[in-house]
């Protein structure tokens, strides 16, 4: 049986500008073109960026200290589930009708597996595993979640955690991840939820995490309404991600009377400029609390965590773990509970192995039976299936009301396009002062000294040292034509990406060319951000930033900001336009929409229309950096254009997966813009070139 650990490849093509260029009418260039563009900062510099990251995380660790009397304590916990709920997008149902269907039963040696599904919110549908102990009951009850194995709740070390309860007089409750195993896009087309298919759920309002909070949360309702269930004693384990659910929804569900996590529990702060999966942030949650503040709910309620000594994440290192544990005892101990909350090491790389299985066994006897000391017991021998077995159904038969994570944004994003687009009425200063909320802006950064250098093939050669503490890579050419003023170019990636042919043009006609390479991009990019080449672009950097309180696109509107006025200042242009290019190309309009008179107008390219969620196969072309949590719950592009107010350009305008937006469909969005500019009453115009 396959069981390992992966992620969804992600190949990017690069495309480099010919030699020789024409202007876009064809007609030959008078400017020689270079073959590439200066390099600005020295090639041994060191991660300024990531280590900007890291040290904000530190400083958010240290100031998260936990009351020290009971009664501060329950005004901080009401505090941090109040703000887990609102971060993260949960909103569960408990009257909603449960509908458990059977698909399918296993007879094993003492026990019995049924093959179910049932409805966690209204019309969506969970895939699960329900181990049955022959006997009566009542019995206690897990819910068993499973980390990033392929076959989900299927995995050898998932369906063995289920099989070694059943054994031992427990019924357990195995359930697929939303976006993982049966509830993948395409059924039995296994697939990683995480990166930007799980960040899509943050567009409409919802989290990954979130939505497995909710599952979670209904597997308890399905456990506490079987009657050989004994609902007085529900227990909740996994590894890995399965872990993280464990510590969120189990902390958050006071019916969850013991839990055991097991390789998934460390810091927030080590989490940020880590690459791990989506469904393991929690957005603004250094803003609020620490992992130790989450362990902390589950007081006095008992807890035992689990990690590994060769564990390769850091994130789950044993000494981070520690932290967080010697942190959140002192809560234990105000209850009187300081056994309660407990952890073991064990010699082993990442999984969940026999030792944990025992530890488990040990620790739920202790606490839903109420026998034992809590100490380690042995196993008893049981059947590993082939997973085939335990899948609710046949390959490719899948009930339509089991949806994956691509059909869930879709569904919900459709829902939030049309309650926005059927206003009649725009509050101008509101709407502008909730993007900047969404965009996480606070103040813009500013200016604290201008380094120059060399000149360079025609260029200035300039960084922006910053009030926040990082450098912003300028490249400069003056106008030959000083009427035309100064376009600001961005891309996604860097200065390199800039197709030559587009300097080229620009140069000839006699404008003026400002080159920046906002933060985690080009130059100005983390060496951290890029190691895990199998993820999704600023993967690593987008997740850092959320986890923070911050956003990507909140970011570089404020670098764009900075740099516009620092060329109006030095360079006085008679006109200053902006060039964009997919995530960069948002920027510029952002920064337009509020703060109105920086751009005379706006170039956007391969840019989105629309944040409306379309086309799974696409779904990685544009990097993790696009993501803002509940923009579509505010209105869309259409409403940021409106709010720009100054002639907008999309040229080869595309939808949220990259496909090209037909001229057939050129009067539907011209229609949208221009409703949304009439309520605003603003000016400005968006024209589409196809």
């Amino acid at each position: 049986m396959r069981n390992f650990l992966f992620g969804s490849l992600f190949s990017i093509v690069q495309l480099f500008s010919p030699s020789v260029t024409k202007a876009y009418d064809g007609t030959a260039l008078h400017w020689s073109p270079q073959d590439s563009l200066p390099s600005i900062l020295s090639a041994q510099r060191a991660d300024i960026l990531g280590g900007r990251m890291k040290q904000k995380a530190q400083i958010k660790y240290a100031t998260h200290i936990l009351p020290e009397t009971l009664a501060d304590w329950e005004k901080k916990k009401s505090e941090i589930v109040r703000e887990v709920i609102l971060n993260s997008g949960i909103k569960v149902d408990h009257d909603l009708e449960l509908d458990m269907r059977v698909t399918g039963t296993v007879q094993m040696d003492g026990y019995a597996i049924k093959n179910i599904y049932f409805q966690t919110q209204p019309g969506i549908y969970a895939t699960a595993n329900l181990y049955i102990p022959e006997g009566k009951g009542p019995f206690p009850a897990v819910i068993n979640m499973h980390g990033h194995w392929t076959e989900g709740k299927a995995a050898e070390n998932i369906q063995s955690v289920g099989h070694s309860l059943a054994k031992n007089g427990y019924v357990c409750l195995s359930i697929d991840a939303f976006g993982s195993g049966e509830r993948s896009t395409k059924h039995m087309d296994f697939e990683y939820h995480g990166s930007n298919l799980g960040a899509s759920l943050m567009n409409v309002g919802e989290t990954l995490l979130g939505v497995q909070v909710i599952d979670n949360m209904r597997a308890v309702d399905l456990l506490s309404s079987l009657p050989y269930v004994d609902a007085e004693n529900i227990g909740a384990t996994g590894a890995s991600g399965g872990g993280n659910q464990t510590m969120w929804f189990a902390a958050m569900d006071e019916r969850v009377k013991a839990a055991m996590p097991v390789v998934s529990v460390g810091t927030f702060e080590s989490a940020v400029m880590g690459s791990n999966c989506v469904c393991e942030l929690m957005p603004n949650g250094l803003s609020f609390t620490e992992t130790s503040g989450i362990l902390a709910l589950y007081a006095p309620r008992a807890l035992k965590m689990c990690n590994h000594n060769k564990d390769s994440n850091s994130t789950f290192f044993p000494a981070e773990m520690l932290r967080s544990y010697h942190n959140a005892k002192p809560v234990f101990q105000q209850f009187g509970a300081e056994e309660k909350i407990a952890y073991e090491l064990f010699d082993l790389e990442h999984g969940y192995w026999p030792e944990d299985r025992e530890a488990m066994l040990g620790w739920f006897d202790l606490h839903l039976k109420g026998i034992g000391d809590g100490s380690s017991r042995k196993e008893i021998p049981f059947e590993v299936l082939p997973f085939e077995k335990l899948m609710v159904f046949p390959k490719g038969k899948r009930d339509p009301l089991v949806v994956g994570v691509a059909e869930y944004s879709r569904r919900k994003g459709q829902k939030l396009r049309e309650s926005y687009l059927g206003q009649t009425s725009i509050d101008k200063q509101q709407v502008k002062s909730e993007l900047k909320e969404l965009l996480k802006i606070k103040d813009y950064p500013k200016v604290d000294k201008v380094n120059s250098y060399s000149s360079e093939s025609g260029w200035e050669k300039i960084t922006l040292e910053t009030s926040n503490n990082l450098l912003t890579p300028l490249l400069i050419r003056k106008p030959s034509n000083a009427a035309l003023g100064y376009v600001i170019i961005a891309t996604a990636n860097g200065k390199h990406e800039v197709p030559q042919a587009r300097i080229d043009e620009l140069i000839n006609k006699g404008q003026g060319v400002v080159i920046v390479e906002l933060s985690g991009t080009g130059e100005a990019a983390s060496k951290e951000d890029q190691l895990v080449a199998y993820l999704t672009p600023f993967h690593t950097l987008a997740r850092a930033r959320l986890w923070l309180g911050e956003t990507m696109l909140g970011q570089w509107v404020g670098e764009l900001n900075m740099v516009s006025e620092f060329v109006k200042e030095h360079y006085a242009p008679s006109d200053l336009t902006f060039d964009g290019d997919k995530e960069a190309g948002l920027t510029g309009l952002y920064l337009a929409a509020l703060e109105e008179g920086t751009f005379e107008a706006l170039t956007l390219r391969n840019t989105p229309v629309s944040y409306l969620f379309d086309n799974r196969e696409g779904v990685d072309y544009f990097s993790l950096a696009i993501f803002l949590p509940k923009f579509l719950q505010w209105g869309d592009v259409s409403l940021a254009a409106g709010l720009a107010a100054l002639p907008i350009t999309f040229e080869n305008p595309v939808t949220m997966s990259g496909e090209s937006i037909s001229a057939a469909k050129e009067n539907e969005w011209q229609k949208e813009f221009a409703s949304i500019r009439t309520y605003l009453k603003g000016k400005g115009s968006v024209k589409f070139q196809f």
